[in-house]
């Protein structure tokens, strides 16, 4: 590449051949590092290139840290599942999606339990109604082999 365009601080944008570009650089003790290499001519910067890696990682970081993870905590019913259980399990339902996870109840029907279909839906209906003022339904109770499952998400 026999131009560059130059831009940083301390040095006039513009044009310079290659050669003058990198003299630019060593007068100032810094490096000459190429920013857009797609662009016609490709753009470089004077800078101190350790610097400039550990700006770039600085940033990177600080991007990770503002994303969210989503995670998914799970409980299991039966489809006979008693009062104190039901119970017992909504507490941590609720627990889970005040701390911001995101919810999978499901009812797991052992052998010929699929009968009691009905009932395993009643129940997530009504873990999902009991939960309303902290969660909402993203999927209703749908069944999938030997599990009817239902996703809640937190609301915000």
């Amino acid at each position: 590449m026999p131009e560059v365009r130059l831009v940083g601080e301390g040095i006039e944008p513009g044009i310079y051949k290659t050669p003058r570009a990198l003299q630019l650089a060593e007068e100032q003790g810094l490096d000459l590092v190429m920013i857009t290499e797609k662009a016609n001519p490709p753009v470089c910067r004077i800078v101190d290139y350790k610097k400039f890696l550990y700006e770039q990682k600085k940033k990177e970081k600080e991007l990770k840290a503002k994303q969210q993870k989503v995670t998914i905590k799970e409980i299991r019913f039966g489809p006979q599942t008693d009062e104190h259980d039901y119970e017992f399990k909504k507490r941590h339902a609720r627990s889970f999606l005040e701390e911001g996870s995101k919810l999978k109840a499901y009812v797991f029907f052992k052998g010929r339990s699929i009968i009691f279909k009905e009932q395993g839906e009643i129940l997530l209906l009504r873990l999902a109604q009991e939960l309303e003022d902290v969660g909402k339904v993203e999927q209703l109770p749908k069944l999938e082999g030997k599990r009817m499952i239902m996703m809640m998400a937190p609301k915000k």
